[in-house]
């Protein structure tokens, strides 16, 4: 076993190497609410342990993997398996904190499509059908993980962000599909300027969290 150090926690985690079980914080069938698939059913495995640290982040309880239970991949798989919606998307906290390979490779086998949502903080692991990059200032991301960008969804928080989203815009493959997307607790004040900015860079589309609209997780 190899030990991975959550973040702001005060001892060292024990999680598997080998991605036999992972620090699950919580699983739930939904509509996906945000970027390219917005409006699908899909399966969320959210795993805890994070050390990006967004002072915005919604689900702050994710951060210390040690508040969550180490959960055999194999029953994760099987409770994905429950629901009719064949797409699951791993996220956290920040999943790439571990080895997602088994879990990937085995959701697969049973025809569920798998779907990641990372900052890019730690190299790519696992088999993927759709990577969406969201990379932030807080911790960048590592420079192998952008040519497996499906999408690239930036989230946007001051007027500065703009010139940041094409930073890592630069980065990505010609393939990649460009999401800007307003932070929820100031969504109102920055529309009127992702409007405009998406109306001058049209390479660029919108995201919203219309799941929050929605009043679902």
């Amino acid at each position: 076993m190899e030990s991975v150090k959550s973040y702001k926690s005060a001892s060292i985690y024990q999680v598997p190497k080998d991605g036999s079980q992972l620090p699950l914080m919580e699983a739930f069938y939904t509509i996906q609410g945000e970027g390219a698939n917005t409006g699908t059913a899909a399966y969320f495995i959210r795993l805890g342990g994070c050390d990006v640290g967004c002072h915005w982040c919604d689900v702050k309880e994710s951060w210390d993997a040690e508040l969550h239970p180490l959960t055999p991949t194999e029953e994760i798989v099987a409770q994905a398996m429950v629901y009719p919606g064949k797409a699951v998307v791993v996220t956290g906290g920040e999943p790439l904190l571990y080895n997602l390979d088994p879990l990937t490779a085995r959701l697969q086998e049973q025809g569920i499509k798998t779907f990641i949502e990372t900052s890019g903080a730690y190299p790519l692991s696992g088999y993927w059908d759709w990577v969406c990059l969201s990379p932030k200032k807080f911790k960048a991301p590592d420079a192998s993980v952008y040519p497996y960008a499906d999408e690239l969804k930036v989230i946007i928080f001051n007027k500065s962000d703009f010139a940041w989203a094409e930073e890592h815009a630069a980065r990505v493959g010609e393939k990649t599909l460009l999401y800007l997307q307003p932070e929820w607790s100031k969504a109102e004040q920055l529309m009127p300027l992702l409007v405009d900015y998406v109306k001058q860079h049209p390479q660029w589309r919108m995201s919203l969290q219309t799941h929050k609209y929605m009043n679902i997780p």
